[in-house]
């Protein structure tokens, strides 16, 4: 699970708002067969950024944690939205059991919870996001280990930066 970065960057998302807009600037970014490895404490933002990407993806009605399930299936167009969420997994065999190893292929994107609880055998990730809280927001830290994942989160940073209005001169 753990390999070298090829790149890596920070962001403060200091509200809701802030946290819905980089959910959405990334939904705009992924594509098939991509792995984004959603890390950090309970309450720190994982599934609001999951919540944020299906909603932009055009995902309506309730979009849950999939803390019981497991795992939830989106379908977006022609698209397969896997959302894993292994907290209750009390071990790393139990996901190989279930049968999920097979939700990770070339035409699903798959956005996981609490990955270190699945162990090593878990796909590498294209992107890991590790959020901590900070005051009122929450310090987004960003790995990139494979080029697509590079160039997801560089299309992610450039959208949210042409969405920051600054304001007028006089």
């Amino acid at each position: 699970m753990n390999s070298t970065p090829i790149f890596t960057d920070t962001l403060f998302l200091p509200d809701p708002a802030a946290t819905d807009a980089f959910g959405h600037a990334l939904a705009d970014a992924v594509r098939p067969g991509m792995v984004i490895y959603l890390v950090g404490a309970l309450g720190a933002g994982k599934t609001a950024i999951a919540r944020a990407m299906l909603r932009k993806m055009g995902v309506e009605g309730t979009i849950k944690s999939p803390t019981y399930t497991l795992v939830e299936l989106y379908v977006v167009s022609r698209l397969s939205l896997y959302h894993f969420d292994f907290y209750r997994l009390q071990d790393p065999e139990e996901w190989l059991e279930a049968g999920l190893r097979d939700y990770f292929n070339p035409t699903s994107i798959c956005l996981v919870e609490w990955p270190d609880k699945a162990g090593t055998s878990l796909p590498q990730a294209d992107i890991v996001l590790n959020l901590i809280l900070e005051n009122e927001g929450r310090q987004l830290q960003m790995q990139c280990n494979t080029n697509v994942g590079q160039e997801c989160i560089n299309s992610a940073l450039n959208s949210l930066k042409q969405t920051v209005q600054t304001p007028p001169t006089t």
